[in-house]
């Protein structure tokens, strides 16, 4: 690892006629005031994840989607990202429900069929999972019926004491 980082180059061209110390510094310090690696900083870098439809297109490749009809796109979201999905959302809303199309390119199919299979698995077993607060409300009920009835035990308890007297 060390020695990684002591041999590193830099690739500087210089077109000149007479190459002399003076000229080296010189095309040095130009490069140094410039920032360094002006290149690296300036390369058009290509976007991934989530982006705009405008982005996925500019990348030349072909262009696929897939229909979603659900308000949770965020568990999608967070699928795609897993699997490294360069996507892009776009809400259809000429439809009455709220679907979205999830673009992506062309030759991440295989990659995007296996997204989209997890993204169903998890929303299939969420929605066979019941709710919290419905099984809250269930177990509320079933505590206020046995205190209600262990109540009426009590008295009935301290009745029957008080006619045995």
């Amino acid at each position: 690892m060390q020695e990684e980082i002591n041999h590193k180059t830099i690739a500087l061209s210089i077109n000149t006629t007479k190459m002399s110390a003076r000229t080296l510094k010189k095309a040095l310090s130009q490069f140094l005031r410039m920032g360094g690696f002006v290149a690296k900083k300036n390369k058009l870098r290509s976007h991934t994840g989530k982006q705009s439809l405008k982005n996925l297109m500019k990348q030349n490749t072909g262009l696929s989607n897939v229909e979603i009809t659900d308000d949770n796109i965020g568990s999608f979201k967070r699928t795609a990202r897993k699997y490294g999905l360069d996507f892009a959302l776009k809400k259809d809303n000429t439809t009455e429900t709220s679907t979205y199309l999830v673009y992506f390119k062309g030759r991440d199919v295989d990659v995007m069929t296996q997204a989209f299979k997890e993204y169903t698995q998890k929303h299939v077993k969420s929605h066979d999972k019941p709710s919290i607060i419905d099984k809250l409300q269930e177990n509320k009920v079933d505590v206020e019926h046995d205190l209600a009835g262990s109540i009426e035990k009590a008295l009935g308890k301290n009745k029957s004491q008080e006619l045995m007297r």
